[in-house]
């Protein structure tokens, strides 16, 4: 019988009339023919309460007698669950963290887990019962209780769903699901059928507080299909799964981060370090950067630019001057009032004309764009904050995402998708691989690291910097078929723009005949390509809340005197450009830095 794991948060069980509608889902799912495991979270601000109330007692809690308080808000939860599910005349059995079978390390607060069992789960399964399983809790070695730390439940219920290969992990919350965009900004937002888990962890703003970000990572790399869904309705909610073979959608979503501030180095040498010394200074001051952005070279020196958020900006600036100073740079230039928005979704991989669409809609508004990032699934940029809501919009209605499916009129051609397979069943091997996981999931900051020597670079420079420049460029771009992937454009300097982008290296030439009439309409303008390079794309969800990933990219690079000619950044890539002599040994030594292995 096939099993599906149900979680609720706490705002899903906070009364008894809200934990009685969880367990009829349950019951409801058992008479479906499922075998049911719930996952059920402390009551409402239960934690918060007990949180209080031990400091109450004392200033100073010892962590074995907090995991041993904290504990009690799942356990009284899976009771109350139990005793509901019993009401409706099914049987359940509730079960703390130990007795599911949770083995953890002996890390109070924040322990990890070291192994699952799921005998006893099993055997209650097969015998009817629902199984109404405690979050965020285990139990050491010497049988004390332990607490997973933020994000627990959400551990457990993706932790539970692939040791049991359950053919669904519902996460019930207090949202519809994820939408196209905040619909308090644009009223006709959709709510989004079906999502990737890259798709979702790149739309982080418009997911903030559906599920925890770290354990949508964990559900990817074991393909435990996801369905955020309503707890207050009967709602279907949002699947996050696999890509599918067929992408319906061009664009997913349109995120925005509204309170961004810029902060650009203006004449850095252009030599091997230099960005290792930025780093390693942002990251010993726990700055969190946002988008990074730094463009070929010009006359020796290059401009670095990256934001972050508004109220960090006096502690950045601080550090960037002082950076500054000590590579001889020319000057630090602050901009504030900025607005991030981007345009998400998997189509972009396959369809040409993305770019040129974003960049169509926004000058459309005559909104000037003042830095593009971007990744595989990713276009993000930068413009004036009072524009933000105008941006959005535009690009919401720009790609139809009112509509049941995205679409690029009159522009593109769609290439051939990549098929995914399936996974084993959960034996023994897999469990023990999933545990491996599970105990460094905390600590995952960087899932993996790849290379691509096939690609070229295309510089477009002395661009007046105006709205519609970038529209024109990858409008000529998109009509001629061919894909566009990184594209970088960074804060103009003395009133003029560069922008370079790359191609694949069998297309560079048809790429550079397709600008010629553009470039035509810019006196002035050069256009310049490099046929041969090396992108290092490095992936993650704690780029940007772990400080020292691009400090350590960067060092490692300069250790090996590898020099730096783009970067660009997601939520969840940090992008290099490098020669493409010296990509094979980036690759080799950043894999080690980040004990990654040799790449297969």
């Amino acid at each position: 019988m096939a099993v599906i794991v149900q979680k609720f948060g706490g705002t899903s069980v906070a009364t008894a009339e809200k934990i009685r509608g969880a367990a009829s889902r349950a019951v409801e799912a058992k008479r479906r023919g499922y075998d049911v495991v719930v996952v059920v979270s402390a009551r409402g601000h239960k934690t918060d309460e007990l949180v209080e109330l031990a400091r109450e007692i004392t200033s100073h809690p010892r962590p074995r007698e907090m995991d041993m308080l904290l504990s009690t808000g799942e356990q009284e939860s899976v009771a109350l669950m139990a005793m509901a599910v019993h009401e409706l005349g099914a049987e359940a059995i509730s079960l703390t963290g130990a007795q599911i079978g949770v083995l953890t390390d002996t890390t109070h607060t924040k322990a990890r887990i070291v192994s699952i069992s799921t005998k006893r789960m099993q055997e209650l399964l097969q015998a009817g019962n629902i199984v109404i399983a405690a979050g965020f809790q285990g139990v050491d070695a010497e049988m004390n209780i332990t607490t997973l730390g933020r994000g627990g439940s959400d551990t457990t219920a993706t932790a539970l769903a692939a040791v049991l290969n359950a053919e669904l992990c519902e996460i019930y919350t207090d949202v519809e699901g994820v939408f196209t965009t905040d619909p308090r900004l644009v009223p006709e937002a959709r709510k989004v059928e079906r999502i990737s888990y890259d798709e979702m962890l790149e739309l982080a703003s418009l997911g903030a507080g559906v599920m925890h970000s770290r354990s949508i990572e964990f559900a990817k790399k074991y393909r435990v299909q996801l369905r955020v869904r309503p707890a207050y309705s009967d709602g279907p909610g949002t699947l996050i799964a696999p890509e599918p073979d067929e992408v319906t959608s061009v664009v997913t979503g349109v995120a925005f981060v509204r309170n961004e501030a810029m902060i650009t180095l203006v004449g850095l040498p252009d030599q091997p370090g230099v960005m290792s010394t930025l780093f390693s200074s942002l990251s010993a001051a726990r700055i969190p950067v946002d988008m990074v952005v730094q463009n070929v070279a010009r006359e020796g020196t290059a401009n670095v630019s990256f934001t972050v958020a508004e109220d960090e900006l006096p502690a950045a600036l601080t550090v960037a001057k002082a950076t500054a100073s000590s590579l001889q740079a020319e000057d630090v230039v602050a901009t504030t009032g900025l607005s991030k928005v981007s345009v998400v979704g998997h189509g972009m991989q396959t369809h040409t004309g993305v770019a040129a669409r974003m960049f169509q809609v926004v000058a459309a508004r005559g909104i000037n764009i003042r830095v593009v990032t971007t990744s595989e699934i990713k276009i993000s940029v930068l413009i004036d904050r009072s524009r933000c809501n105008d941006a959005v919009q535009a690009a919401h209605s720009g790609f139809e995402l009112d509509k049941a499916t995205s679409s690029l009129p009159q522009v593109g051609r769609v290439s051939n998708g990549h098929r995914h397979g399936a996974i084993d069943a959960a034996s023994p091997e897999l469990t023990a691989d999933i545990v491996s996981r599970l105990d460094s999931m905390e600590s995952i900051v960087v899932s993996d690291i790849t290379t691509d020597t096939n690609q070229s670079r295309v510089t477009l420079s002395n661009l007046p910097d105006d709205p519609g420049i970038a529209e024109a460029v990858f409008t000529a771009i998109a009509e001629g078929g061919v894909l566009v992937d990184m594209i970088v454009q960074n804060a103009a300097r003395d009133g003029q723009a560069t922008i370079s982008f790359t191609v694949p290296r069998s297309d560079l030439d048809c790429a550079i005949l397709l600008l010629r009439e553009v470039m035509e309409t810019y006196p002035g303008s050069v256009v310049t390509s490099d046929r041969s390079i090396g992108k290092i794309s490095v992936s993650g969800i704690g780029l940007r809340s772990h400080t020292d990933v691009g400090a350590r990219l960067f060092r490692c690079l300069a250790a090996n005197s590898i020099n730096v000619e783009m970067i660009n950044t997601s939520e969840l890539k940090l992008c290099v450009v490098i020669s493409a002599d010296e990509a094979d040994l980036a690759m080799t030594q950043l894999r080690a830095e980040f004990g990654l292995g040799k790449s297969g």
